[in-house]
Order: structure tokens, then C-alpha cells, then sequence
């Protein structure tokens, strides 16, 4: 599965395209230097099940990692996949979780 990524200066977006629908998304935002915010996850019925959302929250990880960003999950779905995976947690913010 191909996760793409398209960004500005400080709005960017994970997503798996299938033609021109995006079928699932990770939108973040990048409110100030060194910081990250994860907005919104979601995937579309056809891919339930197949781990796309923790995919898409994978990929931000490695990119914040990449960028020395840290991470503020405001969206549940990835607050939740924070706290069941503590290999991601070296990019959360300090304060949150």
C-alpha cells in the first residue's frame, strides 16, 4: 500500500489515493517550529481492516522523526495508537498522553 504525503508551509496530508478518491487520510498541521499536530484520521469501509489508519499514523511518525518534529495527537484515533505503541513515543510532545 502506497501512502502519499503533500504539504505547505504548515498544512500537510498522509493519504492512500485509488484513482482520484482519496480513500484514506491523516491530516496535521504545523502550527510552529518543532511541532506537529495530527487533526483528523480516517479510512474509507473498503479498507478496514488492513491497518491503513495505523499506516498513516506510521508515516507521520517517520516523517516527524525525519523533520525533528514533536507530535500533539488532538484526533482520538491516533492519541489511542500512541498509547498502545511506545515505539512511537519518542516524537509525542512531553505533555501530552
Amino acid at each position: 500500500m502506497i501512502i502519499n504525503h503533500t504539504s505547505d508551509s504548515n498544512k500537510g496530508l498522509f493519504f492512500v489515493q485509488e484513482g482520484a478518491d482519496i480513500l484514506a487520510r491523516l491530516d496535521y498541521a504545523i502550527p510552529e517550529p518543532g511541532k506537529m499536530i495530527i487533526e483528523h484520521t480516517e479510512v474509507n469501509d473498503v479498507l478496514r481492516g488492513q491497518n491503513v489508519g495505523y499506516l498513516l499514523v506510521k508515516s507521520a511518525v517517520e516523517y516527524a522523526r525525519l523533520q525533528h518534529l514533536k507530535i500533539l495527537p488532538h484526533c482520538p484515533f491516533a492519541a489511542a495508537l500512541f498509547k498502545k505503541k511506545p515505539e512511537l513515543a519518542d516524537v509525542l510532545l512531553s505533555s501530552t498522553l
